[in-house]
């Protein structure tokens, strides 16, 4: 009598080449990604959303203190929202950028309710004025179709069903039960989800 043969775990390779559940020194700690820095799936959705240059930053800082003198905090919400939320610049990168630009005397100290603020000079609203193509350029990259990472807490969530998805294949397989049978069963279960993933994305197939 013909049995189907089980697949064992050892077919699987690819399953832990790609992170999933691998060891101590597989540099990941399960399907969500690693300890620390961009999740597995990322890299897979395209490029990283705009980063400002090192030297484009100053501009950035002195178009939000022309508008109105404002402090580090209040400068990296204002860049913030006008990259609709997908960029947020560092204190690490925005005050050395204020002490620059006051060492320049591009922008200077006012207090302002009490508060330490920064205004711009008439010598920063000169550069910016020269470099106020490179700002516009900036943020007209985010008033096009929002990166994904603008979306990251649902798109994660999303990735955490793809994820539980390649677990219950990894534990069916050290189980032994990954028979053809089973296989065929799942992938035409797969090929339904997939055509209705396909529909959603890309409108009904006809």
């Amino acid at each position: 009598m013909y049995r189907d043969s089980a697949c064992g775990p050892e077919q699987f390779w690819w399953m832990s080449r790609a992170g999933w559940g691998a060891g101590p020194g597989g540099g990941r700690s399960g399907p969500g990604g690693g300890r620390g820095g961009r999740p597995w799936w990322a890299d897979a959705m395209g490029e990283p959303p705009p980063r400002a240059e090192r030297g484009g930053v100053r501009y950035l800082v002195l178009e939000a203190i022309a508008e109105q003198p404002r402090h580090g905090y209040e400068i990296i919400q204002h860049i913030e929202q006008r990259a609709s939320g997908s960029y947020r610049p560092s204190p690490g990168v925005i005050y050395p950028t204020l002490q620059m630009l006051e060492e320049l005397q591009h922008a200077r100290v006012v207090e302002q309710d009490g508060k330490k603020v920064y205004g711009i000079t008439d010598t920063g609203k000169a550069d910016l004025e020269t470099n106020r193509n490179s700002v516009d350029e900036f943020y007209a990259r985010f008033t096009e179709d929002q990166p994904w990472e603008s979306y990251a807490e649902d798109f994660a969530e999303l990735m955490k069903r793809v994820g539980r998805l390649m677990q219950t294949f990894r534990k069916g397989a050290h189980r032994g039960r990954m028979s053809p049978a089973t296989m065929r069963t799942i992938r035409l279960a797969l090929d339904e989800a997939l055509r209705k993933i396909d529909d959603v994305l890309n409108g009904p197939s006809r």
